[in-house]
C-alpha cells in the first residue's frame, strides 16, 4: 500500500528534472541565437561605389564611414580603395566600417604657395580642389609671420597620394618652433640632409648604410635608370610630409 506514493514521488521528480532540462536547453538556444544572430560577416567592398557599399553594409546592420580619399590610377573615382575591417571578419551589428574612397587619377596641378600668406595659400589650394594638411611654424625673421616657407608636396608635383598640402609657416624669431613639415630628403647627400635637419633643430639618428644594387640598363624605349650615388639618402623615417618637432629623431638610410 505504501509503494505507490514512493513511485509517484519519483515520477514527479523525474518530470520536474525533465522540465528543468528543457528550460535550460531553451535558454541556451535562445542565448546562442541572440549572440550569433547579432553577428555579421564583413563583405568585400573594394571596387564598389560608395553608394553601393553603403547600401550593402546598411542591409547587414553595419555603419559605413568614408575616412580618407586618395588619388588612384587603378580604381575609378567614387569607388572603394580599401576597407577596415577586412572582408570575412565577423563583427557585431552596428559596427563602424571605415573605407578609403578613390578620387581617380590626379588631374590637378599643385600650385606654388611658397611666399604667400597662409590664408591666401589656403584659398589658392581650395580653388583647385586641394586642402591644407598639416601646418608647422618655424621662427624666421626674413619673412612676415604666417608666410609659407615650404610646402609638401612641392608645386607641380605628380603622383601625389592625398589631396592635401602640408605647409611650413614663418613665426617671429623669438618664438619656439612648434614643429616642422618633414621634407623629402631622398637623393640628397647625407651630409646635406643632416645639415637641413640641424638647421631647424630636428635630431637625426646615425645613418644606416646599405648596399644598393646597380640599376639595369634600359632597353627598347625605356629610359635607363640612373645609379644611386654613394652617400645619397635612399629612404627616411618619418616620411616626407609628416609633422616632426625637436623631440623627433629622423632615421636616414644611405647608399654605401
Amino acid at each position: 500500500m505504501r509503494v505507490r506514493p514512493i513511485v509517484n514521488f519519483f515520477q514527479v521528480a523525474w518530470l520536474v528534472m525533465m522540465l528543468v532540462a528543457v528550460a535550460l536547453l531553451a535558454a541556451i538556444t535562445t542565448m546562442h541565437f541572440a549572440i550569433h544572430g547579432a553577428e555579421v560577416t564583413v563583405p568585400a567592398l573594394k571596387g564598389m561605389t560608395v553608394a553601393d557599399a553603403r547600401s550593402q553594409t546598411s542591409g547587414l546592420g553595419l555603419d559605413l564611414d568614408v575616412d580618407n580619399r586618395y588619388y588612384s590610377g587603378d580604381v575609378a573615382a567614387g569607388h572603394i580603395l580599401a576597407q577596415s575591417p577586412a572582408p570575412g571578419t565577423v563583427v557585431r551589428r552596428e559596427w563602424h566600417m571605415r573605407v578609403a574612397e578613390s578620387l581617380g587619377p590626379q588631374k590637378v596641378d599643385v600650385p606654388e604657395t611658397v611666399g604667400q600668406e597662409e590664408r591666401v595659400a589656403a584659398l589658392n589650394l581650395r580653388r583647385v580642389g586641394l586642402e591644407v594638411g598639416m601646418t608647422a611654424r618655424l621662427p624666421y625673421g626674413k619673412a612676415a609671420e604666417g608666410t609659407v616657407l615650404a610646402q609638401d608636396p612641392p608645386a607641380h608635383a605628380q603622383g601625389i597620394a592625398r589631396p592635401s598640402i602640408n605647409l611650413l609657416l614663418a613665426a617671429p624669431e623669438d618664438d619656439a618652433a612648434d614643429g616642422f613639415v618633414m621634407p623629402d630628403l631622398t637623393g640628397l647627400p647625407v651630409v646635406s640632409a643632416q645639415a637641413e635637419l640641424t638647421r631647424v633643430g630636428v635630431k637625426s639618428a646615425p645613418p644606416r648604410f646599405v648596399d644598393v644594387p646597380v640599376a639595369p640598363m634600359g632597353n627598347g624605349n625605356a629610359a635607363p635608370r640612373l645609379p644611386v650615388k654613394p652617400g645619397a639618402v635612399t629612404a627616411q623615417q618619418p616620411p616626407a610630409g609628416a609633422r616632426v618637432d625637436q623631440s623627433t629623431q629622423v632615421k636616414l638610410t644611405v647608399a654605401k
